[in-house]
């Protein structure tokens, strides 16, 4: 009898907590996206958004047909344009980036903002998600450029799936990292210009093992802690789960030291 009302009594606590979970994660996704969706409509109505898009189309644009020389290679690869992303994203994510804190802050909508019944993740991650939104927005408008092409030879679907794979996994992590900088900015040039900095850090610090004859355990290190090495795999069409994993634990990482920015600033 006692070990039939004991488990009647497991099984009703495991209720309430499913149920008190599944209730905190609809609030989260709910006010998640509604703030996703405000912070998108403020991209869209934004002329730096489309600046971004036709700076972003036309080097890449150019850089493919002018200094790769596409036509020349005799290859069906767009591997050449997919190694200007990172490059690219340097110049692109800070721009994309640079108003969600720190506007905030200098208007001092932020303490309002801190106030409403938002956790620091329903916040951190809107503003996250509408900023991803944007930058795939962008890789979508690149794919016309394959479809054409392939006209004139036929690419390698799984190779280009893998390309595009990377460079939203690569977006993602940078978009992370420039929400960060941002959130630690007094205004927007701050935030371009750190977010710019760090990133050209982040992408072309790999090149040193090529500049230098680096001890080996050295190359390794500098080679993992640079975001355009993970990507590399994904240009060649290689879908390396540790790569996968870094950008995904950096974006993560990244994105949770936005949230103790954010707590930190809720008590202060």
């Amino acid at each position: 009898m006692r070990k039939s009302i004991r488990e009647a009594q497991t099984r009703a606590w495991a209720h309430t907590l499913a149920s008190a979970l599944a209730q905190s994660f609809k609030t989260l996704v709910l006010r998640t996206l509604a703030l996703t969706r405000k912070e998108l409509r403020q991209y869209l109505s934004a002329p730096a958004f489309y600046g971004a898009a036709v700076f972003f189309l036309v080097f890449s644009a150019v850089w493919l047909f002018y200094f790769q020389g596409f036509f020349a290679l005799n290859a069906a690869t767009l591997r050449p344009y997919f190694s200007a992303f990172p490059v690219l994203y340097i110049f692109i994510v800070p721009v994309i980036t640079m108003k969600s804190w720190a506007e905030e802050r200098k208007t001092g909508s932020i303490e309002l903002l801190l106030t409403m019944p938002f956790s620091e993740w329903n916040l951190i991650l809107g503003k996250f998600l509408s900023a991803f939104t944007v930058l795939l927005m962008i890789l979508a408008l690149t794919i016309p450029l394959p479809l054409s092409l392939s006209l004139l030879g036929t690419f390698d679907i799984g190779m280009l799936l893998s390309e595009y794979t990377g460079a939203a996994l690569l977006g993602a992590s940078a978009i992370a990292l420039g929400l960060l900088l941002s959130c630690l900015s007094k205004n927007q040039a701050g935030s371009f210009l750190g977010t710019a900095a760090a990133l050209m850090f982040t992408m072309l610090i790999v090149q040193l093992t090529f500049a230098f004859n680096l001890p080996a355990w050295l190359s390794v290190t500098i080679s993992y802690l640079s975001l355009a090495y993970h990507f590399d795999s994904f240009s060649r069409g290689l879908l390396d789960s540790r790569n996968f994993a870094f950008f995904v634990l950096s974006t993560a990482l990244f994105l949770f030291l936005n949230t103790r920015v954010i707590l930190f600033r809720k008590w202060k």
